[in-house]
């Protein structure tokens, strides 16, 4: 069985590290240079880093921030935000990513997920779903909508029906983000987590919502996830990643302790 995987989320505005509950209210928490550098050391499995406005304010991604978080961390390193093209995604992985994060774009253009596996490999493009639970309707049978620009903007799109759709273009993993956990240190929504994960065969990384270690483990227990993406906890202080993986393994959790 694999490990399953702990990785921090940096979240960045104007270069600089941010966070908010439910997409809304972010406040600036520091360096994302630096917080990379640290959880690294403290074990984490991979770093993800989205430019959160870069599809937005239809911009580029901040490269030189990639750079240097790259510069700072030796385990895969993925990044989103802003990427809309094939050479958007090697401009980032140039940078030094390995994986690159495609959300909005992707449902605008779902050849970007085709083309950048073609270009790539599916182990280099992960894709990013926002995700707003909503009644259930014709459109939305599983009650689950795909939101893109930050949450801004509903599509219309089942998130089932979606998930299955990018393994079928060439998705190599699905970061499901749930808008109505995001950043309440509540738990994660396991329901949508499940239903994403028995709807595909590629791994699903858990987000939104992680407030504590036991969340975490939910996350890649009941939920099925391959990974627990987390922000809060550790960028606040309330736990290191080291206490996080202790604390799943204890639980039952097969993680890496490098330590």
């Amino acid at each position: 069985m694999l490990s399953k995987r702990v990785i921090p989320c940096l979240d960045v505005r104007a270069g600089r590290l941010t966070k908010g509950i439910r997409f809304a209210g972010n406040e600036d928490i520091g360096d994302p240079v630096e917080s990379a550098r640290r959880y690294y050391e403290e074990g984490a499995d991979e770093i993800v880093f989205y430019d959160i406005t870069a599809s937005a304010e239809d911009r580029g991604i901040f490269l030189d921030v990639v750079e240097r978080v790259a510069e700072q961390i030796f385990i895969p390193f993925c990044v989103g935000g802003g990427i809309s093209s094939v050479a958007d995604m090697r401009a980032v992985l140039v940078a030094g990513a390995e994986k690159v994060s495609i959300n909005s774009a992707a449902v605008k253009d779902p050849r970007l997920v085709s083309d950048g596996a073609a270009a790539f490999g599916v182990q280099a493009i992960v894709v990013g779903m926002d995700v707003l639970r909503v009644p259930v309707s014709d459109a939305i049978p599983s009650g689950y909508e795909i939101v893109i620009h930050g949450g801004r903007k509903r599509m219309g799109l089942d998130a089932i029906a979606w998930a299955r759709r990018c393994q079928e273009l060439g998705a190599g993993e699905l970061c499901v983000n749930s808008i109505d956990a995001d950043g309440t240190r509540d738990g994660y929504e396991l329901t949508l987590t499940r239903a994403i994960a028995d709807a595909v065969n590629i791994p699903v990384i858990a987000s939104g919502g992680a407030g504590n270690p036991a969340h975490m483990y939910e996350a890649v227990s009941t939920g099925g996830a391959s990974a627990a993406l987390i922000a809060s906890i550790v960028h606040y202080g309330q736990y290191t990643i080291r206490q996080c993986k202790e604390e799943m393994a204890r639980r039952g959790a097969k993680v890496r302790l490098a330590w």
